[in-house]
């Protein structure tokens, strides 16, 4: 095996949901750019080459089921952390235009994030649907475990088994037939003696 596999697979590879690579994205790019608002000056290059790799690593650690919020946690991340490094004047009007002239300056970065991300998580859920086509085929041309499944093999729970398991196959120890059977005639003769009681009254 490549030594670079090797390598990727030891970072860590958590899954998030669609809120939590949401907010990491957030407060990464947040705390990205105030470290570049300290170190380097609010530089736009700077914070664009940054974005790119949280772009990915947002893709890659949000859960198969939330796929679909990676693209859109993504610039969201974006517009939160330029807030920095935007440069506006006193004022909520000047802050708020500082943020938008911002967000018109870095588009390409802003539109390169969202491409990477989107197309992370497009080829992750490509991957997904191909592995699960193949389980089914594996499934369909396996007629033994097919069997299985439908007798209540080992697939099935015993509870469910028992439970699709007909009343009158039920084991009858042999002990408890005559007796249940005699039991059965005494209650049968009782519940019929006062009918006949009944009739003989003229």
């Amino acid at each position: 095996m490549p030594p670079v596999v090797l390598a990727l697979r030891r970072f860590p590879n958590p899954r998030l949901t669609g809120i939590g690579a949401g907010l990491f994205a957030c407060l990464t790019m947040f705390v990205l750019a105030c470290l570049d608002r300290l170190l380097f000056d609010s530089s736009e290059l700077v914070y664009g080459l940054l974005f790119l790799p949280v772009s990915a690593l947002t893709a890659v650690w949000v859960r198969p089921a939330d796929l679909v919020t990676a693209p859109i946690s993504v610039p969201i991340a974006f517009a939160v952390g330029v807030f920095p490094i935007s440069g506006g004047t006193e004022g909520f009007g000047g802050q708020l235009m500082g943020l938008v002239t911002a967000l018109a300056v870095h588009a390409g970065w802003l539109y390169g994030g969202t491409l990477i991300a989107g197309l992370i998580a497009s080829v992750r859920k490509v991957r997904l649907m191909r592995a699960r086509r193949q389980y089914v085929l594996a499934q369909e041309r396996n007629p033994a475990a097919r069997e299985q499944r439908g007798a209540g093999g080992p697939g099935r729970s015993p509870r469910a088994a028992a439970a699709a398991r007909p009343a009158d196959s039920a084991p009858q120890s042999p002990a408890a037939s005559p007796a249940s059977a005699a039991a059965a005639k005494a209650v049968r003769a009782g519940a019929g003696a006062p009918a006949a009681r009944r009739t003989q009254r003229p």
